[in-house]
C-alpha cells in the first residue's frame, strides 16, 4: 500500500505577495484523490517528531533559537521566511513526515511526503525555504536505528543540496547525490559525495543520459540499503527559478528512473517533493503527481 505523509500545516500561510507557492500542498492531494491514485487509507497525519532526532543532526543552539524565535534578522532574511511559531511547528511535522515515511518504505518498499526535501538546512542554520533538514534527519534516524546501515540520497532539485552535503561530508554511511543548475542558488556548493552541475538550458535527452550515467557510477561506489529521493520539479523550462529547460515527459522520464533503479536493487525508498515554481501552480501539482502515478505503478 502506498502511504503518503500530508497534513494541514503543509499549506501554512505566507504573506501576500511571496513567492513560495503554498497552495501546491493543498491541491496535490485532491489531485491524487481525483484520479483515484490514493483515497483515505494511503494519507497519514504525519506526527511531530521528537526533539532527539532532531538534535541528532541540528545543534541545540540552532534548535533553541527556533524554539524561543531568537534567530536574528540576516538569520531569518536568509531562510526566505518570515519566522512564526507555526513555520517552526510545520518543519517538526514536515520532519515527522519524512521519518514515519522511511517506515513505511521499508513495510512496502516505497512511500511518500507530500512535503519535504528540506536541503539547504545546516547543522546550525538555515536556507532557502528550510529550517530542519529533513532529509539528513531521517537518513541519521535510519542509521541510529539500525534500520539501515547505508542511505544514498538523490536529490534531483535543480539547486544543490548543499546543507544536506555539508552534513554528511565526512560520512561514509550517507553517499549524497546533487543534480543541479551550475550557475544556480547556492552561489557557494558544498561538496557532495557526488556533484553532477548543470548548464542552463539543458534538455531531456542530455539529462537523462547524465542521470543514467551517474546512477552507473554511484553503483559501482555505494551499495545502499535505503534511498531518499528529493524529487524536485524546479528542473521544468516553465520553472521562474530553475533555469533547465526539461519537459514534464522528461520529469516524468527522471521519476521512471530513480524508481527503477530502486526497484532493481530491491531497497526502501521515500521520495519528498521538494521544489516548484512554475507560474501556473497546475503544472506544479501535475509535475508532482507523476511520481505518485509512477509509484502506484511500479510498487503495487
Amino acid at each position: 500500500m502506498l502511504k503518503i505523509a500530508y497534513s494541514n500545516c503543509y499549506s501554512h500561510p505566507l504573506p501576500a505577495g511571496h513567492r513560495f507557492p503554498m497552495e501546491k500542498y493543498e491541491m496535490l492531494p485532491g489531485q491524487l484523490e481525483y484520479e483515484g491514485i490514493a483515497d483515505s487509507v494511503n494519507f497519514f497525519e504525519p506526527l511531530a517528531l521528537d526533539k532527539k532526532w532532531i538534535l541528532n543532526t541540528h545543534s541545540s543552539a540552532y534548535w533553541d533559537k527556533l524554539q524561543n524565535l531568537t534567530l536574528s534578522k540576516s538569520e531569518i532574511r536568509v531562510t526566505g521566511f518570515p519566522l512564526s511559531k507555526a513555520l517552526v511547528d510545520r518543519e517538526i511535522i514536515i520532519a515527522g513526515g519524512s521519518v514515519q515515511a522511511a517506515h513505511f518504505a521499508i513495510e512496502y518498499g516505497i512511500a511518500m511526503n507530500i512535503a519535504g526535501g528540506t536541503h539547504h538546512a545546516f547543522y546550525e542554520h538555515g536556507e532557502g525555504f528550510c529550517l530542519l533538514n529533513d532529509i539528513a534527519i531521517t537518513a541519521n534516524y535510519l542509521i541510529e536505528n539500525q534500520l539501515a546501515r547505508k542511505i544514498l540520497v538523490i536529490d534531483l532539485d535543480v539547486h544543490q543540496g548543499n546543507g544536506t552535503a555539508a552534513l554528511f561530508q565526512n560520512s561514509k554511511d550517507v553517499f549524497t547525490f546533487s543534480m543541479h543548475g551550475e550557475k544556480n542558488y547556492p552561489h557557494r556548493k558544498e561538496q557532495s559525495s557526488l556533484d553532477c552541475p548543470l548548464p542552463d538550458g539543458i534538455k531531456d535527452g542530455a539529462y537523462l543520459n547524465l542521470l543514467a550515467k551517474n546512477l552507473e557510477l554511484i553503483n559501482s561506489k555505494f551499495l545502499p540499503e535505503f534511498i531518499i529521493y528529493q524529487c524536485g520539479v524546479d528542473v521544468l523550462e516553465s520553472d521562474k527559478l530553475g533555469r533547465l529547460g526539461l519537459t514534464l515527459s522528461g520529469v516524468r522520464q527522471r521519476d521512471l528512473m530513480v524508481l527503477n533503479y530502486a526497484k532493481q536493487l530491491k531497497v526502501p525508498i521515500t521520495c519528498c517533493m521538494g521544489g516548484g515554481y512554475s507560474p501556473q501552480v497546475s503544472k506544479i501539482v501535475e509535475a508532482h503527481t507523476q511520481v505518485y502515478r509512477l509509484a502506484q505503478e511500479l510498487f503495487f
